[in-house]
């Protein structure tokens, strides 16, 4: 099952004058000139720290502090990295700096992604900072390069970064996306990127510690996709991930079904907004995923089908606290498979067209509150309570 999670130039953009005047509403340490100044040398040593890594520098790098991870990073190719140190702890000659890390994948993001990270320094003989460690902030997720060694694998229209994988298995996932990137814009249209970015960590725990949440969450989850929702041009571009002990269990067709639909989730991520349901997000991209692959709607939805087989048919479209992670599995894919039906029944019964049109007018909604309701009375002419009983006729016709 997959699942929605909810993330120019080559130079360093923050400039120590300006860092010191953002920062003096925040610091916290000694106080007066001496925080102000130390604030300034900080800064200027992450400035130095992201050229290096930016310029592929171990060298200089190492001269910013401690080794770490850098070497874990080498071959992701980045087009930006910077650091805006936004707090300062310090005590004598160590501190601790709360820090904003911007980076850009070249190619791929068209804003940059922006996590928090925690360093711990140590000042030198000579008044200038050394980096102890670099580490994610208490409310941010590990990045790949945090648990071991990437390796990249360039596909036509995709870039797989893995942890503790084989290149040969990265090069499979690579043409998986490169399918599923056509498949998506077929459906939905090609106003996207058109290129996909998989990070494909070595264990179910891995995979947890990308997304800051307990493994017990995604455990039986084949993949998430992050991102942010709305705004195109300013969101970072999405990430899908896989979970490497669910994915890995499932045949070709499923593999790919999960990749497109991940895929999905990225192509339209700027045309979903808190508007959209998740019946409607999770539901067009199955749409999309079993498109053209002659799969009955029993074969797609074997667990509707056996509630629709005992009687059990849904009064409802289900809500969004049905997709959650809690454990039960067929409580789950009846939730993606009603979400699924219900766009199959638009598709069939008003078009394709009409299928994407309605997602983008439920999406380009103010608020939750009347989005479906605006959406289907413009676009297909009908009313909740309408296609919820048309929906419900569908279920008995397919599943029963």
């Amino acid at each position: 099952m997959a699942g929605r999670g909810r993330v120019p130039g080559s130079g360093v953009v923050v400039s120590g004058v300006v860092v010191l005047c953002l920062l003096l509403a925040s610091l916290v340490g000694c106080g007066g000139r001496s925080a102000d100044a130390a604030a300034v040398d900080v800064q200027r040593t992450l400035d130095r720290r992201a050229r290096a890594v930016l310029d592929g520098d171990r060298a200089a790098f190492a001269r910013t502090g401690a080794p770490g991870w850098f070497g874990n990073l080498g071959a992701v190719p980045l087009a930006d990295w910077s650091y805006r140190l936004t707090a300062l702890h310090r005590r004598g000659d160590r501190a601790t700096a709360d820090a904003e890390l911007r980076y850009r994948v070249e190619g791929y993001d068209r804003a940059p992604v922006t996590v928090g990270r925690v360093l711990a320094l140590t000042r030198r003989d000579d008044g200038g900072w050394y980096v102890d460690s670099d580490r994610p902030g208490a409310k941010s997720a590990q990045q790949l390069w945090d648990q071991g060694a990437v390796r990249v694998v360039r596909g036509a229209r995709s870039l797989v970064l893995g942890v503790g994988q084989s290149a040969g298995a990265l090069r499979r996932y690579a043409d998986l996306a490169d399918r599923a990137v056509p498949a998506v814009s077929g459906a939905w249209g090609t106003d996207w990127a058109r290129r996909v970015v998989v990070l494909v960590p070595a264990s179910l725990e891995a995979m947890a510690g990308l997304l800051g949440s307990p493994a017990s969450s995604y455990r039986g989850i084949a993949a998430v996709t992050t991102g942010e929702t709305g705004d195109p041009e300013r969101a970072p571009a999405d990430r899908v991930i896989l979970n490497p002990d669910a994915y890995g269990v499932l045949g070709a067709f499923g593999r790919q079904v999960v990749l497109t639909h991940e895929t999905t989730h990225v192509a339209t991520r700027a045309a979903t907004t808190a508007a959209t349901p998740l019946w409607l997000s999770e539901g067009y991209a199955d749409w999309v995923g079993y498109r053209g692959s002659g799969r009955t709607p029993a074969q797609a939805a074997p667990e509707l089908a056996r509630a629709v087989g005992r009687g059990e048919v849904p009064d409802r479209l289900p809500g969004d606290g049905e997709f959650g992670f809690s454990g039960d599995g067929e409580r789950l894919a009846r939730a993606y498979e009603s979400g699924w039906t219900a766009c199959r029944l638009i598709a069939e019964e008003w078009g394709e067209a009409e299928l994407v049109a309605f997602y983008r007018a439920v999406g380009a909604h103010q608020e939750r509150s009347g989005a479906v309701e605006d959406a289907m009375r413009t676009v297909l002419g009908t009313t909740p309570g309408e296609f919820t009983a048309r929906w419900q006729d569908y279920l008995r016709a397919r599943l029963g």
